[in-house]
């Protein structure tokens, strides 16, 4: 097992940033970023939309929430 495959095991919550990425939120759910934003539109799992290209960001405790887990505030 390489080191950077042992460290996304051992990451937790409590390590990552209030707002997360597409990309970041797509490998916690291990589902495609397609998926995410199709979620987004239906209301599933809102994203903040930043910038001017629009990228999206999800907050961790919606994402907590969505995975059934109480984030302690």
């Amino acid at each position: 097992m390489s080191e950077n495959t042992k460290q996304k095991q051992n990451l937790s919550f409590d390590d990552l940033p209030e707002l997360l990425t597409l990309e970041e939120v797509s490998q916690i759910l291990r589902v495609s970023k397609i998926t995410l934003k199709r979620w987004g539109k239906k209301g599933k799992l809102p994203a903040i939309r930043i910038n001017s290209r629009g990228d999206r960001r999800y907050k961790k405790q919606e994402v907590m929430r969505f995975l059934g887990m109480n984030a302690q505030l």
